[in-house]
């Protein structure tokens, strides 16, 4: 995203509420990567959850990635 990131309606949106709920951040590190989450079920079951960060302060929703979690089934050994 590099600076064109910084232009979005979104980030700032998220900025916000960020800072409103009380993060602080020490600003070190890359800074430009976004991030992910991904729900990886046993043996074949393969991903059950995937999201991908599309702008910065993007949240993945924690039910579903619990739901994911949840349907995760013990591989047999």
């Amino acid at each position: 995203m590099m600076v064109s990131g910084f232009f979005r309606f979104g980030v700032w949106q998220n900025f916000f509420r960020a800072w409103r709920s009380g993060y602080s951040g020490n600003l070190e590190g890359e800074g430009f990567t976004l991030g992910g989450v991904y729900v990886i079920g046993a043996g074949r079951q393969g991903v059950l959850l995937e999201h991908r960060e599309k702008e910065f302060g993007d949240k993945v929703s924690l039910p579903s990635v619990l739901e994911a979690a949840e349907k995760i089934k013990p591989q047999a050994s």
